[in-house]
């Protein structure tokens, strides 16, 4: 598991100039501290994705994984919210899940958090 995921704000010059300095490094072959960082262009749409639903749905992952029926319960929400919201935080990398057996009721999807801290840092202007 990564040590932290930092979910932050930054323009596409930020991004790119981020990325050639990991390309450097890479290439010297310094080793990475296991943080990995999601990019969103504005603060508005990073909120839109990290709704409070959400983030409350990456804290209870992060305090114990999961399967979606029963996070939707200690959540007290839908488990068709849970299933969707949980979809959506794997596309944007905060969240995994996998497929396990449930020995006489199926297979569960078991939620997992990618690491054990979550930053949000977002710079209005």
């Amino acid at each position: 598991m990564n040590k932290r995921v930092i979910i932050r704000t930054s323009d596409e010059q930020d991004f790119f100039a981020a990325a050639k300095d990991a390309a450097r490094r890479a290439d010297r072959g310094e080793s990475f501290d296991g943080t990995i960082t999601l990019s969103f262009e504005d603060t508005r749409r990073m909120f839109e994705v990290l709704t409070q639903n959400r983030q409350a749905l990456v804290r209870e992952v992060m305090r114990q994984p999961d399967t979606i029926p029963d996070l939707a319960k200690r959540l007290g929400r839908d488990r068709i919210s849970v299933s969707k919201d949980v979809s959506l935080l794997e596309k944007v990398g905060v969240v995994l899940s996998e497929r396990v057996s449930n020995p006489g009721h199926g297979i569960h999807k078991l939620v997992r958090p990618v690491a054990r801290r979550v930053e949000l840092v977002s710079v209005i202007e």
